[in-house]
């Protein structure tokens, strides 16, 4: 995997693309709330940020060894949080900043994976773990890690499902990977689960997915 130096912006599209052109769909709404007694509301502005796959799973891939859980995580390159080292509007610096981001294997639900959720569920997070981090899943060997959850439910409508998965790690394999640029960057990172709920306190994993997803694990193990 590559090892970035700088990302540079050589371009910013939004005044050549329709808020509904990309990858993510902006929504700029009037809206009004209708009450009980039949009353309503004044109006008021609300954008919504949606993607045509509303929703998504992340999978925490563990193994248990004498020493306790080991966890699998996906070095990623964000490119959101890379740029924020020149966002005039960060009132306040990153020290130290983020080059990459540590976080649990994840992938959008798309209409093909299945028919109803669970299976759609399995499908996906067996799908992403082959394709981030090279690791076969054993659907049988998913657990459950409780309710779903909205990330940034002021902005998005995305909701995030929770699963974890046992896994050999000694059989992993370079990552096929989806085909964009951004998977050139980071890999599988195995640490014990005690040591990534630790960078979660410290800050060193700085992704609220991840920090959920780790310690739902530590109590159904």
């Amino acid at each position: 995997m590559s090892e970035v130096r700088n990302v540079e912006v050589l371009r910013d599209r939004a005044g050549e693309l329709g808020p509904r052109d990309g990858f993510l769909k902006l929504r700029r709404l009037t809206v009004r709330n209708q009450y009980l007694d039949g009353s309503h509301s004044t109006e008021y502005a609300c954008d919504v940020v949606s993607r045509t796959h509303v929703d998504a799973v992340t999978v925490v891939l563990f193994e248990r060894t004498p020493e306790g859980a080991r966890v699998g995580l996906r070095e990623n390159l964000r490119v959101p949080v890379w740029l924020r080292r020149t966002n005039p509007d960060v009132l306040f610096p990153d020290d130290p900043q983020d080059d990459t981001v540590l976080e649990t294997v994840a992938g959008v639900l798309e209409r093909g994976d299945a028919e109803n959720l669970e299976q759609a569920l399995v499908a996906r997070l067996v799908a992403e773990a082959e394709e981030e981090v090279g690791l076969r899943v054993d659907p049988a060997r998913v657990l459950d890690l409780g309710a779903a959850a909205y990330p940034s439910p002021g902005i998005t409508d995305e909701k995030v499902f929770f699963k974890a998965a046992e896994v050999d790690f000694a059989t992993a394999l370079p990552p096929k990977g989806d085909g964009s640029t951004m998977e050139e960057v980071g890999g599988l990172v195995v640490l014990s689960l005690t040591e990534a709920l630790a960078r979660c306190h410290d800050g060193r994993i700085a992704d609220m997915k991840t920090e959920i997803a780790l310690r739902r694990l530590r109590e159904a193990l």
